[in-house]
């Protein structure tokens, strides 16, 4: 929710007050009984024999002059890059049964809906390699480095776009409206005008000081000096102490970065609110771009791309240099069988933690690097409902619904941008980012916990604002991501273990989110553009950068 939108919600507040809701208590002995459901997700079994390294020997050699492992945005960028340069002799091996990573999806006969990313901002302009993928697939029309693109309206979100359940009713936006005191309201606009003052300014080598991607900010010494620092204290050294501000930057730390804002760096917790600059033509400033399965769409676009160089259920367990090539062992667990691969470059664009268990020859400061990545563990629900619940009262029901007494983030509405007035049934995508203690041990809670008691708690969790959710949903399906995100803590952004990463191999190269110290689109795009242009120069193909003007 960004300046604007706060500051007419606030004529607004009168209206929405009137006391809390009392929850209704159902009688136990009328509860219905769970839902049908089960559990899916990245295949961590597959990714722990990595561990005990007991794969068959390969049983044929073949030749590839590039391999992609990993079949997520950035291995698809990757892909979809060397299609355009006209480059077709390379290959991406994925362990899962399908492409897209956190942005995969999946559909019933309700809807098509997420199982991770949902949305995409409008890309700034430096992000010129999202801009073009956009405009290859239909979705900005037009030149797509002007300063104001023109998108498909189909694609960019309908109102309404968010709500926040609090004290017993739905607020537009994610500011409580009731409840606050003018306190809050008054630390709220000083933190707006905090961010809008970062978001302008330019650093001394005329870059803007927090830019998507990443590596195009300012480098001053006073603003990486933040990344040092958590976002709580950032608050607390400028006086801001209110409580619904605090929550209102905590939620936002969960949802992007997977851990709780005294646990975020703060250079990253100010990106989150200064970085995005870009406009569209004929649209807010604070639409996004979505469809039913969120950012699947463009993964099942980027797949029609790539079928051809697509090679799924297939797990690397072995890289290793030799004088001429790159060895790269691959077993598919369906035949039991393992595959060799030579190549002259491979791009690595998987979760950097699985690096030191495949690459032999990794020198010892680079595995020592990648031990300093931690990642966030996520829990995401979908629930199949056979009609809408009850509603509170206030603002009605949008894409987004936040719950602000709750350690969950809330749910997107699948069928909201459905083109159809109206249906009777619908898909509920509910978040949770699991950060209330160390990562280890979280992602030891979500892989422990059974799907009974997952959906009892997500349940309970959506009753608070739908009394009778249990009764309307007819089936229930998790995904568990062990290793989601990686976490952006004070002192990893712009500490030595990520920069070292960045430096490049002779035949290795490295391209994932992770390298930018956060997990969104434009960051796994840009890295996988990246790595395939440097590719392409050092096999001496010629091409047009999508990154540089």
């Amino acid at each position: 929710m960004n300046r604007r939108r706060f500051l007419q919600s606030l004529t607004t507040a009168a209206a929405a007050a009137g006391g809390v809701h009392a929850w209704r208590r159902l009688n136990p002995s009328k509860i219905p009984p769970l839902p049908a459901g089960e559990i899916f997700g990245a295949s961590d079994a597959l990714g722990h024999r990595l561990r005990g390294m007991e794969f068959p020997e390969p049983v044929e050699t073949l030749k590839t002059s590039v391999v992609i492992v990993g079949g997520g945005i950035a291995g698809l960028s990757a892909g979809w890059k060397f299609v355009k340069a006209g480059f077709t002799d390379f290959l991406i091996l994925e362990l899962e049964p399908d492409v897209g990573g956190n942005a995969r999806s999946s559909q019933n006969a309700i809807t098509a809906y997420p199982w991770g990313a949902h949305y995409l901002p409008f890309p700034t302009q430096e992000s010129r390699a999202v801009r073009e993928l956009l405009a290859d697939f239909g979705v900005l029309r037009g030149d797509p480095y002007v300063v104001k693109p023109v998108y498909d309206e189909r694609y960019i979100n309908f109102a309404p776009r968010e709500r926040l359940y609090a004290h017993g009713v739905w607020h537009d936006g994610l500011w409580p409206q009731v409840g606050v005191r003018q306190r809050d309201f008054d630390q709220y606009r000083r933190f707006q005008d905090l961010m809008d003052t970062y978001q302008g300014r330019r650093g001394t080598d005329g870059r803007k000081a927090f830019a998507i991607p990443l590596d195009f900010s300012a480098r001053d010494p006073d603003l990486l000096a933040l990344d040092r620092l958590s976002m709580r204290d950032f608050l607390l050294r400028h006086g801001l102490d209110s409580e619904p501000l605090h929550w209102y930057v905590n939620y936002a730390c969960r949802d992007d970065y997977g851990c709780r804002y005294d646990e975020t760096s703060a250079w990253m917790g100010i990106h989150y609110f200064a970085s995005r600059d870009a406009l569209a033509r004929d649209a807010d400033e604070d639409d996004v771009l979505t469809w039913p399965e969120g950012n699947g769409w463009l993964v099942k676009r980027l797949r029609e791309r790539l079928e051809l160089h697509l090679v799924t259920d297939t797990l690397v367990w072995r890289l290793s240099e030799l004088d001429r090539a790159m060895l790269v062992d691959a077993w598919q667990p369906r035949e039991n069988r393992s595959t060799r691969r030579l190549a002259q470059a491979v791009i690595w664009a998987a979760p950097v933690f699985q690096v030191p268990k495949v690459f032999r020859e990794l020198p010892s400061t680079l595995a020592a690097a990648i031990g300093e990545f931690q990642y966030a563990p996520w829990l995401v629900a979908n629930l199949s409902l056979h009609g809408f619940p009850e509603e509170r009262r206030g603002a009605p029901l949008a894409w987004d619904n936040v719950l602000y007494d709750s350690d969950a983030l809330g749910y997107v509405v699948a069928t909201h941008q459905h083109l159809t007035a109206h249906r009777d049934q619908t898909v509920f995508t509910w978040y949770q980012a699991l950060c209330d203690g160390p990562p280890d041990r979280e992602r030891q809670r979500l892989l422990a916990t059974p799907w009974a008691a997952w959906a009892e708690r997500i349940l309970r969790d959506l009753s608070k604002p739908h009394p009778d959710i249990r009764q309307l949903v007819t089936r229930l399906d998790l995904v568990r991501w062990g290793h989601a995100m990686t976490r952006p803590r004070p002192g990893f952004v712009w500490g030595e273990a990520r920069q070292r990463l960045l430096n490049v191999r002779d035949r290795v190269w490295f391209a994932h989110s992770d390298l930018s110290g956060y997990s969104i689109f434009e960051e796994a795009n840009y890295r996988g553009i990246l790595a395939a242009e440097r590719v392409l120069a050092a096999l001496g193909i010629g091409f047009s950068s999508s990154i540089q003007p």
